[in-house]
C-alpha cells in the first residue's frame, strides 16, 4: 500500500501538513512496521517549490507511476491546476478513478479535476460551486455537488482548501493505516481541543481485545 502526494509549483503547504507528517511519522499506525511508502510524484523528477518556500524533490515521475489495489493518488491545492502543463496529472487522476484507484483533492485540484470530467459523475465538494461552474464551462456534475468540507464519493474524496483536518481524517481512511478509533480521536482532539479526546488517542493505540 503506497500513498502519492503530487508536487507541483506553488502546492499549498497547509491543506496536506497535518497528512505528510503523520504519514512519514508513522506515530499512530496500527503497525508501524506495515508495508507502507509515502512517495511524492511530479512530472518529471525536477524539484518544485511550495507557496511557503518549501523544496519538494519528486521521488518518481508520473511517466513512472503505475498505481497499485489501495494505494492513494493526493492532489494538494496549488494556483497551477488551471495551466496546460499540469493536464497529464489530471488526466492521469481521472483515469485512475475511472479504474477504480483512490484519488484525493482538495481546493484547486478539485477545480482541476472538474476540468477533465472527473467530477460529473461521482459525489463531491469544493471550494465553492459557483467557481467551480464558472472556472470549469464544460463541468456537468452540478447535482452531486454537497455544501460539506470533505466529501467521499466511491474512490473520489474532496475538499475545501478550509478544511486540511477533514481531507486529511478521510484519506487517512481510506488508507486504512490507523484504527477507526485513532482516527476519530485524533480528529477530535484537532477539531476540539478536549483534553478527552487526547486520552482517547492515547488509549486507541493500545492493545485490541480478540
Amino acid at each position: 500500500m503506497n500513498a502519492y502526494l503530487v508536487v507541483v509549483d506553488t502546492l499549498a503547504d497547509w491543506e496536506i501538513g497535518y497528512l505528510t507528517a503523520e504519514l512519514h511519522g508513522r506515530r499512530f499506525f496500527a503497525n508501524p512496521l506495515a508495508e507502507f511508502s509515502f512517495r511524492r510524484v511530479g512530472l518529471s523528477g525536477a524539484a518544485v517549490t511550495s507557496m511557503g518556500g518549501t523544496t519538494h524533490v519528486p521521488d518518481v515521475a508520473l511517466a513512472d507511476l503505475a498505481l497499485e489495489a489501495g494505494d492513494v493518488l493526493i492532489l494538494p491545492g496549488s494556483e497551477r491546476w488551471d495551466q496546460p502543463e499540469l493536464r497529464p496529472v489530471l488526466e492521469f487522476a481521472r483515469d485512475a478513478l475511472d479504474a477504480g484507484h483512490y484519488v484525493a483533492a482538495i481546493c484547486g485540484a478539485v477545480d482541476g479535476l472538474a476540468s477533465v470530467g472527473a467530477l460529473d459523475q461521482r459525489r463531491h465538494t469544493s471550494n465553492d460551486l459557483g467557481f467551480l461552474k464558472q472556472a470549469c464551462p464544460s463541468y456537468r456534475g452540478e447535482k452531486l455537488y454537497r455544501q460539506e468540507p470533505a466529501v467521499r464519493g466511491d474512490n473520489l474524496l474532496t475538499a475545501s482548501g478550509l478544511a486540511p483536518l477533514e481531507f486529511s481524517a478521510e484519506v487517512l481512511k481510506m488508507l486504512k493505516v490507523w484504527r477507526p478509533e485513532t482516527i476519530r480521536a485524533w480528529y477530535q482532539l484537532h477539531k476540539t481541543r478536549k483534553e478527552r479526546w487526547y486520552h482517547a488517542l492515547v488509549a486507541s493505540m493500545g492493545p485490541q481485545g480478540g
